[in-house]
């Protein structure tokens, strides 16, 4: 029976490449000259420093486009509140998320089961299994999803649909 996934997954070696490339350029940046400017990155978490909260939104912003330049969605980044450091210092914490969260994954399958598709789609860990008798019903199942989901701008989750059998 033809089934696929329905996942929301980071490229982790993307984001840390990403990463590198906006401390480069922070670092030869002039306005950013003398400036304790940085990204630093943990296993989940990407933490953004710099002198003013001015010039985190430019760090910020310049990690947004080098993300978005490697293909890494930047919908997968929830962001934390602004911390003061010390003195003027700010910092601010984003979180990648990955994997469904139990509350997307049933909005998913009530999504499906409302289409009258004839699909059945089951909640297995942080994705959704999806499976049909042809092939044709799981590709208008996909492009459902992205129409409803995936092309939402406001609270749109990034969805990847992955081990597509026969």
């Amino acid at each position: 029976m033809p089934s696929f996934d329905i996942v929301s997954e980071v490229n982790k070696v993307e984001v840390r490449n990403a990463i590198e490339q906006a401390n480069k350029e922070v670092s030869t940046r002039y306005d950013f000259k003398g400036s304790d400017s940085r990204i630093e990155q943990t296993d989940k978490e990407v933490t953004l420093y710099a002198d003013a909260e001015f010039q985190l939104d430019q760090v910020n912003d310049i990690l947004v486009s080098k993300l978005s330049k490697r293909g890494v969605d930047v919908r997968s980044l929830e962001y934390g509140k602004l911390e003061k450091v010390s003195g003027n210092k700010v910092k601010k914490v984003l979180t990648v998320k990955e994997g469904l969260e139990t509350e997307m994954a049933k909005k998913i399958v009530k999504l499906i089961k409302d289409s009258k598709l004839k699909v059945q789609a089951s909640i297995q860990g942080e994705a959704v299994r999806v499976s049909g008798a042809k092939r044709d019903l799981l590709q208008e199942c996909i492009a459902l999803l992205r129409k409803e989901i995936a092309d939402d701008k406001e609270n749109g989750v990034p969805l990847q649909f992955n081990n597509f059998r026969d």
